[in-house]
């Protein structure tokens, strides 16, 4: 998927700034959040009908994007 980036808006004025679904006020943390309990895509996109399968797909690309780190170093609290 290309263009996911392009779905993936950041706006200081839209969620406190977090990653959001072109700007729909659908932080993407919501959308994985979703899909990791167990949501189908199918079930999301009924119950959302301003969301379309590429916002979907771009949310997971995102994830998956942000998720390459070098490495985590755990600080004690």
């Amino acid at each position: 998927m290309s263009d996911w980036l392009s779905r993936i808006t950041i706006k200081p004025d839209v969620c406190h700034g977090k990653p959001t679904i072109r700007g729909l006020r659908y932080p993407v943390e919501w959308l994985l959040e979703m899909l990791s309990s167990g949501m189908t895509v199918e079930q999301i996109l009924a119950d959302y009908e301003d969301l379309e399968r590429e916002d979907i797909l771009a949310a997971l690309a995102y994830a998956a994007r942000i998720s390459q780190v070098k490495r985590i170093v755990l600080t004690p609290a």
